[in-house]
């Protein structure tokens, strides 16, 4: 990326539309690096998924970096090509923080899911009971309707005005609690229950029913109800801009121009529950394992969490036919069943999942952004080399 000089200036100003854009859709190859855990003669599955990502970061408008984490049991094998910083050339790490984007709603439906199982929600509260502040119209949605993504909702990114706002000045500080406002005036897209379409929306007000149940925070239920049973110390949810260090740089990459770095580009107040949570891959496959396993969770509650409604896919996709469950989707791919989420953002396209007990996981992260309207083709790509990788976690 170049740097210094008002030509570099101008050309960020020219490309800021086009980066928020990107980012509201979400909600060059660097020197390639062999696993971390690489030995002389790796057996050929390992060589070949190493191969995958060399070709993702080769790929034209392919991301300058990608790290891959399976877990299995207290064993790690860390997979990763190109680098974390073009700058520098350093390798992407399992302690780099970098933005999850949606998996974000993992964590809000985490927290939504442990009230449940205290007693202080129900599946069935509805908006109007907790939330009456809100539109009449949405008053019989539900928390399930919220986290299965079939409320209805007008996504509030979709705005004009929060569009407007966030393209003056990316680093607006929103209050992050008022951001349904931004949808207040539009219907709801169906009747509740009867379809599924993904919504920002959803978890921002799955993250104020919380609160309105307990009387706290949301950050401060993370900590209490997330963070702290499941051991997630490289975890946390930004209203700003900037990232804990070290951090995996995302990128906005636009061939033949060099990509640019977008990391610090946006604030994070504009996403809050439904997609601003920064960790590390080494946390997220923490998180993941617990919040795919059902760990915190009753058997009940468990049981509700996994009751998928069929064809709901996360954004982007994740490998797979994918289903929707309760701020968890199901991936069943060729090689067998595992439950997680994605998410993207400017800068970053990211997977997390685990099988069904919990026992093994995978993360897997790239730094540029790809969805079914931003990159299509990569992002076919990213899905057929995540595949590869859920098969590898799924055989041993």
């Amino acid at each position: 990326m170049p740097s210094g000089g008002t030509h570099v200036a101008a050309q960020r100003r020219a490309r800021l539309p086009l980066a928020v854009a990107a980012l509201l859709a979400a909600a060059s190859a660097g020197a390639l690096v062999p696993s971390a855990q690489a030995v002389q003669t790796p057996p050929p599955q390992d060589r070949a998924l190493q191969r995958g990502l060399e070709q993702l970061v080769g790929a034209v408008g392919g991301p300058p970096g990608v790290i891959a984490v399976l877990k299995r049991g207290d064993h790690a094998d860390v997979y990763r090509a190109g680098v974390a910083d073009t700058e520098t050339g350093r390798p992407p790490r399992p302690i780099d923080h970098m933005r999850l984007a949606s998996v974000s709603k993992a964590y809000s439906a985490a927290v939504a899911l442990r009230l449940v199982d205290q007693g202080r929600l129900s599946l069935d509260t509805t908006i109007g009971r907790r939330l009456p502040q809100l539109p009449a119209a949405w008053h019989k949605v539900t928390l399930r309707q919220l986290l299965n993504h079939t409320s209805g909702l007008p996504d509030f990114t979709t705005s004009a005005e929060f569009r407007r706002i966030l393209g003056e000045d990316p680093h607006h500080v929103f209050d992050s609690r008022k951001l349904l406002d931004f949808a207040a005036g539009q219907p709801l897209a169906f009747r509740p229950g009867s379809r599924y379409q993904y919504s920002n929306s959803d978890n921002i007000a799955v993250a104020l029913m919380a609160e309105a149940a307990t009387g706290h925070r949301y950050e401060d239920l993370l900590k209490h109800l997330v963070y702290r049973p499941l051991g997630l110390r490289q975890t946390s949810l930004p209203q700003g801009f900037r990232l804990p260090e070290p951090y995996l740089h995302g990128y906005a990459v636009d061939p033949p121009a060099p990509p640019e770095d977008v990391t610090e580009l946006f604030g994070s107040s504009g996403l809050w529950a439904s997609g601003a949570v920064v960790a590390t891959p080494k946390d997220l496959g923490r998180f993941i394992r617990g919040h795919a396993g059902g760990t915190l969770l009753s058997p009940h509650t468990r049981k509700e969490q996994v009751t998928f409604v069929p064809g709901g896919a996360s954004e982007p996709a994740g490998p797979g036919a994918n289903s929707a469950g309760l701020g968890i989707f199901r991936y069943a791919t060729r090689c067998g069943v595992l439950y997680g989420h994605t998410g993207n953002t400017a800068g970053y396209t990211q997977l997390a999942a685990a099988t069904p007990d919990g026992r093994r996981s995978l993360t897997f992260s790239i730094t540029t952004q790809t969805s079914k309207s931003i990159k299509p083709a990569l992002l076919a790509q990213v899905r057929k080399v995540q595949e590869d990788f859920a098969c590898a976690l799924l055989r041993r």
